[in-house]
């Protein structure tokens, strides 16, 4: 059967979201399905274009127009659709609901196929926190329940039955083990512990946390020494802000080490080296409460104990999770470093613990939902 990955945007390397994607199109085919991917493309001089599968689909030009265009046009999807039989269509949520949108799922459910969309975050409205982001918003607000009305289902990384009115297809975000290297060594942990966060850091990944904890922590001049090895770039000013200051005032320097965005061999490195993994301490800022990130899944892949401070159903009790509080409180450094050391980790068995979440096993929940 023939089907179509749409997304919204291009794909970036090293991009945690683009990889992500890969590999669930990877997940679509070994299920057994002719995968056609729609993407957006920019070069150099701004020139926007839609492609499948390497080729030109429509050309928007530059400019003013070619940004408007491309958020309205999206009659050249619906026709490859129509004309290339494809019956089955996995389509991102970019937030963009509108009723050009809406008319191309009409188009497309009218030829005969199915159509599914992913909300990667849910609920989402409190991440847009700038007024150009809050005006696009505006928009997918009021259209986003008609739209919903339109899909055969919505597909969540939540335990939401429904969403804007629409059945859901409850998920968990997945793991492709073939390209998630999981840590080669345990390391001497008797006089340091190396932490790491692996994000585009935004606000509600609450880093500022952990950094205050080490603030507290060094003022005492311990002899035990814990560095927070940051991998990928801020997102914004906010976030320098959140973070920078509390590093540079502080002296933590040298326990702080910023990396920017790394992948491939480089960020293997970089995990073997450390011992602990930091995800999300400040997902409530952002009014959610249950998700199931990707980072939690690929901190276990990798065979390390991680924390995080959100509800995430597949983690919450395994032994090698320490839960945070969902609130504004600095993380204890002597706490995270005696829950380290009172256990010996083994990379294999929390690796073992989630081989059922799979990409292949989570994308086969979608396909068997809407009977492919």
């Amino acid at each position: 059967m023939k089907a179509m990955f749409l997304i919204f945007h291009g794909f970036e390397e090293g991009n945690g979201i683009s990889k992500k994607i890969r590999y669930q199109i990877k997940a679509l085919k070994e299920c057994g399905l002719d995968v056609s991917i729609c993407y957006m493309t920019e070069d150099a001089s701004g020139g926007k274009k839609r492609i499948v599968d390497d080729k030109v689909l429509i050309d928007y030009g530059n400019g003013i127009k070619g940004k408007i265009y491309k958020r309205i046009e999206f009659n050249s999807i619906a026709r490859y659709v129509l004309e290339n039989q494809i019956k089955f269509v996995y389509m991102r949520c970019y937030q963009n609901a509108n009723p050009f949108l809406i008319s191309m799922v009409r188009k497309i459910k009218k030829s005969g196929a199915k159509i599914v969309m992913e909300i990667p975050t849910y609920p989402y409205d409190q991440e847009y926190i700038t007024l150009p982001m809050k005006a696009e918003l505006c928009i997918d607000r009021c259209f986003r329940k008609r739209l919903a009305k339109h899909l055969d289902a919505i597909v969540t990384f939540t335990e939401y039955s429904s969403i804007f009115g629409a059945k859901t297809i409850c998920i968990s975000n997945g793991i492709d083990f073939e390209y998630i290297k999981k840590k080669s060594t345990i390391n001497d942990t008797s006089t340091e512990l190396h932490l790491i966060g692996v994000a585009e850091i935004h606000y509600w990944h609450g880093f500022d946390r952990l950094i205050k904890g080490m603030v507290e922590y060094y003022k005492k001049d311990p002899d035990y020494k814990v560095y927070f090895h940051v991998v990928g770039d801020f997102s914004g000013e906010r976030e320098k802000q959140d973070i920078l200051p509390l590093i540079d005032n502080n002296n933590l320097n040298k326990y702080v080490i910023l990396y920017g965005k790394q992948h491939g061999e480089k960020l293997d490195d970089i995990f073997d080296s450390c011992d602990m993994g930091i995800g999300s301490l400040g997902r409530h800022r952002s009014g959610i409460t249950n998700i199931k990130t990707l980072k939690n899944r690929e901190y276990a892949a990798r065979g390390i104990p991680f924390i995080y401070s959100e509800t995430d159903s597949d983690f919450d009790l395994q032994s090698y999770v320490l839960k945070e509080p969902a609130d504004e409180s600095s993380i204890n450094i002597d706490e995270l470093i005696a829950f380290y050391k009172n256990k010996k980790w083994n990379v294999d068995e929390i690796r073992d613990s989630i081989k059922h979440l799979s990409w292949n096993e989570q994308i086969s929940k979608v396909v068997n939902m809407i009977n492919l």
